[in-house]
C-alpha cells in the first residue's frame, strides 16, 4: 500500500468512527431520558426521542457503509474497462437538450460545444426538445437549430415537465442511445461519448452515469457544489458497485431500448431516480463513470439552492412512497443491500431537514421537562460524580458530532473547513423549505408550487429577506423566546442550547440578505 492508499484508508477509517459515535451518542442520549423518566410525559418523549435517535443511528451507519465502500470503486471500474473491446461498430446516438424558458444566448453556446463530441458524425442526430413558453425563445432557437441542422421539438403544453419533455422526444427518435444534457452544461470533454459508449457492449448495461459538476463562482456557489461533491465521490461509487448508480438527469447516456421497456421515464418532479429504480426491476445495470465531463451553471444565490432543494425533496418523498408501494418481491439480480440503496436514498433530504426538526422540537420539550440535568447549577452539572454529567456530556457529543462530521470530511477531502461550516448552516438554513417539500408531497399538493416571490430579490434586500423567510424566522424567534424563558427560570444549559438553535435557523434569514 503506497503513502497515498495509506493516507485514505486511515481518513475512511476516522470518518466512519464518527458516524457510528454519532449515532450511538444520540441513543444513549434517549435511553438515559426514558430511565430518569418520573412521568408518562418524559417516558414518551423519551421513546420519540429513541425512535428518532434509532432512525438517525442507522442512517447514519449506512452513510458510513457506502462513504467505506465507495473506495474500491476506482479498481471495479477500471476492471470494467480493462475487458472492453475497441469499438468496430459504432451504435447510433441522438444528443438532447431540454429547454424551458432559459437565455437562448447560453442555450446557443452549450449546444453547438456539444456538436464538438468526438464520435462518426454520420451516426449522432442532436435535438433540442423545448418546452419555451416564450415566443421569442422559440423562433430564436428553432432557427438557430435550422441554421446548424439539429432537430427543433417543440410542445405546446408542459405536461411531465422534463420527463413528458423526453418522452416526446423518445417516440420520435430511432437512434440505439440517447444521451441528455441540461441547457446550462458547457462541455469541457469532448470524450464523452468516445469513453461511454464502449460499455453498451455488454447488453444488460441499461445506462451509463458520469460525475456531474457546477462550475467554479463564488464562496457560496463553490459550498453548494459540496452538496452534489458527497453523492458523486461516495454515494454514486458505492451503488455502482452493485451496478445500481443513480441516473442523475444529465451527462448520462441510456440504452433506449431500455426506456422502451421501462415505459419511457416516469413523469415524476425528479424522473432520473423513478427510471433508475425502474431499470433495475427491469433487470438492467446501471454504471457510473467517475470523470467529469461538462460544467453546469453555478447556483449563486440562496433562492435558487432553495427552489433546487424544495424539488429535491418533493421528488425524493414522492419516490420513498413510489419505492414501497412498487418495490418487487424479488430481484433477479443486485445486491442483498438493494432496497436499503434505495429507502437512503429517498430518505436522505428527509433525514437532513424532517428528522433535524423534530430533534430541535424535542429539544424544546427536554428543556422544559422535569429532567434532572435541566436544573442543575454550572457547579453540580460540573460534579464528577453525577450520572447527569455523564447523559448531558453523551447528549452534547451527539449535537458536536452532527457539527463536526461535514465539517472534518469537507476538510478531508474538499481541503476546506469553511465549507464545511457553511454546508452545516445550509442544511439547517434549509430545513423548513424542505420540510415543506415533504409536506406538499404527503398532501399530493401541485409540484410546481415552489419558494415564491413576488419581486426579484437582491442582494443586501432586508425586506425581501425577511418576507421570503417569514416561516423561519417566525420559528427562530419562538427559539429565543424559549431560550430566554429556561435562562431566567435558572435551566442555563437548556436556554443556551435553545438559543443556539434559534441562531442556526436565523441562517435563512441572513443566507437570503446576503446572497439574494
Amino acid at each position: 500500500m503506497d503513502g497515498q492508499s495509506r493516507k485514505d484508508s486511515y481518513m475512511r477509517i476516522i470518518a466512519v468512527s464518527l458516524f457510528i459515535l454519532l449515532a450511538f451518542a444520540g441513543m444513549a442520549f434517549a435511553l438515559y431520558i426514558i430511565s430518569v423518566a418520573t412521568t408518562i410525559y418524559m417516558v414518551v418523549l423519551g421513546i420519540f426521542l429513541l425512535v428518532l435517535s434509532i432512525i438517525s443511528g442507522l442512517f447514519n451507519i449506512f452513510a458510513a457503509f457506502l462513504y467505506y465502500r465507495s473506495h474500491y470503486y476506482n479498481t471495479y471500474i477500471e476492471r470494467l474497462k480493462s475487458k472492453l473491446k475497441p469499438l468496430t461498430k459504432f451504435p447510433s446516438v441522438a444528443i438532447a437538450m431540454t429547454v424551458y424558458n432559459e437565455d437562448p444566448a447560453m442555450v446557443k453556446k452549450n449546444f453547438k460545444r456539444l456538436m464538438g463530441l468526438k464520435y462518426p458524425r454520420n451516426m449522432v442526430k442532436y435535438y433540442m426538445l423545448d418546452d419555451s413558453t416564450k415566443p421569442y425563445n422559440r423562433s430564436s432557437l428553432e432557427a438557430f437549430c435550422k441554421s446548424v441542422g439539429a432537430t427543433y421539438i417543440h410542445r405546446k403544453d408542459r405536461s411531465g415537465f422534463k420527463a413528458g419533455n423526453l418522452n416526446n422526444m423518445i417516440r420520435q427518435c430511432r437512434e440505439e442511445l440517447i444521451a441528455i444534457f441540461d441547457y446550462d452544461e458547457y462541455l469541457i470533454n469532448t470524450n464523452f461519448l468516445i469513453d461511454t459508449v464502449p460499455f453498451f457492449q455488454d447488453e444488460k448495461v441499461g445506462y451509463v452515469q458520469t460525475e456531474k459538476q457546477n462550475a467554479d463562482g463564488n464562496f457560496f456557489s463553490d459550498s453548494v457544489k459540496l452538496f452534489d461533491g458527497f453523492f458523486f465521490k461516495f454515494i454514486q461509487p458505492a451503488r455502482a458497485l452493485d451496478n445500481t448508480a443513480i441516473f442523475a438527469g444529465s451527462c448520462g447516456i441510456i440504452r433506449k431500448k431500455t426506456l422502451e421497456d421501462v415505459g419511457g421515464f416516469p413523469e415524476y418532479v425528479i424522473e432520473d431516480t423513478f427510471f433508475s429504480f425502474e431499470s433495475d426491476v427491469h433487470n438492467y445495470k446501471g454504471l457510473y463513470l467517475p470523470k467529469v465531463y461538462a460544467h453546469g451553471e453555478p447556483i449563486n444565490t440562496f433562492t435558487a439552492l432553495v427552489k433546487q432543494q424544495w424539488r429535491y425533496n418533493y421528488g425524493d418523498t414522492q419516490f420513498l412512497f413510489y419505492f414501497l408501494k412498487n418495490k418487487p418481491k424479488d430481484i433477479k439480480r443486485g445486491s442483498k443491500l438493494w432496497s436499503i440503496d434505495y429507502l437512503t436514498h429517498g430518505f436522505g433530504l428527509n433525514y437532513l431537514s424532517v428528522m433535524l426538526l423534530l430533534f430541535t422540537l424535542a429539544s424544546i420539550m427536554i428543556v422544559f421537562s422535569n429532567l434532572p440535568f435541566t436544573h442543575l447549577s454550572i457547579f453540580q452539572f460540573a460534579n464528577l460524580n453525577s450520572m447527569a454529567f455523564y447523559f448531558e456530556t453523551v447528549g452534547a457529543m451527539s449535537f458536536v458530532l452532527s457539527l463536526m462530521v461535514p465539517i472534518i470530511l469537507t476538510k478531508m477531502y474538499f481541503k476546506s473547513t469553511r465549507k464545511g461550516i457553511m454546508l452545516f448552516l445550509l442544511n439547517f438554513a434549509l430545513i423548513i423549505a424542505r420540510t415543506k417539500a415533504f409536506v406538499s408531497a404527503l398532501l399530493k399538493i401541485d409540484p410546481s408550487g415552489t419558494w415564491k416571490r413576488s419581486i426579484d430579490v437582491r442582494r443586501l434586500d432586508i425586506v425581501s429577506a425577511i418576507r421570503n423567510t417569514k416561516y423561519e424566522l417566525s420559528f427562530s424567534g419562538i427559539l429565543f423566546i424559549f431560550g430566554y424563558l429556561a435562562a431566567i427560570s435558572n435551566n442555563i444549559t437548556g436556554g443556551i442550547w435553545l438559543l443556539f438553535y434559534g441562531m442556526l435557523y436565523l441562517c435563512t434569514t441572513l443566507m437570503a440578505y446576503k446572497y439574494g
